[in-house]
């Protein structure tokens, strides 16, 4: 009887070691609902929780018009951060980013984007004269593709895919951007 209920208890902290993405799943305040994607390499997950905000007739990027202006950094998404939950340990184009769970921010770099991935989560809304991120608490920085979309992509989008072999690729758009970047999961 004592393996059985060793064994159950087992069971029990692993499916309790995972993070619930219905926990992130929360409604929005602005419009913007909470979304989710994912991508399953064997048995481990990545997923990101993130809420996707709408250009709305607003300019987004591109000027010191934009609601994110050049060389800023901004928090993706709105409302509650964006999360990243990883089972796996990921190289993001030379990032080494262990297991875990993060907040994800984008530094617009002037063009030139660059996804940071920090140790600091829970965080609400955006700082309006400057940004949340604390450098203290980024893990790093990895240089993304940048691309223009077809047309303007109303809504804010992040997919995660799968390209083949424990590697995938991460592709943010909103507006008239498109950014992306590969990773491998070990």
């Amino acid at each position: 009887m004592k393996p059985i209920a060793i064994t159950g208890l087992l069971f029990a902290a692993a499916c309790l070691a995972q993070t619930p993405k219905e926990k992130y799943m929360t409604p929005g305040t602005g419009g913007s609902p909470p979304k989710l994607t994912e991508v399953k390499f064997g048995d481990k997950d990545v997923w990101i929780v993130y809420h996707a905000p709408s250009v709305k007739g607003r300019k987004i990027f591109d000027g010191e018009d934009a609601l994110q202006k050049p060389g800023t950094i901004w928090r993706l998404g709105a409302d509650q951060a964006t999360f990243l939950h990883t089972d796996a340990d990921l190289d993001i184009n030379g990032l080494k980013v262990p297991k875990g769970e993060y907040t994800l921010y984008m530094d617009l770099d002037q063009g030139k984007w660059q996804l940071v991935v920090s140790k600091q989560t829970g965080q609400w809304g955006i700082g309006r004269g400057g940004t949340s991120l604390k450098e203290s608490e980024a893990v790093g920085r990895a240089a993304m593709t940048m691309s223009r979309p077809a047309s303007l992509v109303e809504q804010l989008e992040i997919k995660l895919a799968s390209t083949g072999s424990g590697k995938g690729k991460l592709t943010v758009e909103w507006e008239h951007v498109s950014a992306s970047v590969n990773f491998t999961a070990q």
